[in-house]
């Protein structure tokens, strides 16, 4: 297990926070802030609660309709990687064969879901043992970061791209 802490084992109170630590240098090397709760924008909310309960509705939107996914926290509503296969699919419904998909699987639906959003440019901040290892309640922390990330790269970095395109096309 190469120095991870198995839940319930030795030190497993401070396995979450140190999985969240990891993400955080890893949202900084892929470009990121570092911190859960950053957006940029002078219209973004600066209190977190607000920002939580907003990227909360966007997991909702962007996966409405989508069997086997009910999204109402960062926690167990990630559990069985279907929610993140439904939000994958949404952006890139190429990368995802979603009606395939078995609930029960759950390393497979995690291996998918992370693997073609990696493949399309997402830093991978979270790992699918991981997730396996936290059951049914993943933590929220590592899950909102991942989800947060996800949302700059499927939402916020094309309209950063669309932004510059129209300024460059105005000023030539």
């Amino acid at each position: 297990m190469s120095g991870r802490n198995v839940r319930g084992g030795p030190g497993a109170a401070g396995g979450s926070k140190a999985a969240f630590a990891m993400f955080q240098q890893k949202d900084i090397a892929a470009g990121g802030t570092g911190k859960a709760s950053s957006e940029q924008g002078s219209a973004a909310p600066t209190n977190p609660t607000s920002i939580k309960e907003r990227l909360l509705v966007w997991c909702q939107q962007s996966t409405r309709g989508y069997q086997h996914v009910n999204i109402t926290n960062f926690s167990s509503s990630w559990a069985d990687g279907m929610a993140f296969c439904a939000l994958v699919h949404h952006y890139l419904p190429n990368s995802v064969d979603y009606d395939s998909l078995n609930p029960k699987d759950r390393r497979k639906n995690f291996e998918i879901a992370f693997k073609a959003a990696e493949d399309n440019g997402c830093a991978p901040l979270l790992e699918v043992n991981d997730m396996i290892e936290m059951g049914d309640k993943p933590d929220w922390k590592c899950v909102f970061t991942y989800i947060q990330s996800l949302y700059k790269h499927f939402v916020m970095m094309p309209q950063a791209i669309a932004a510059r395109a129209t300024a460059q096309a105005a000023t030539h």
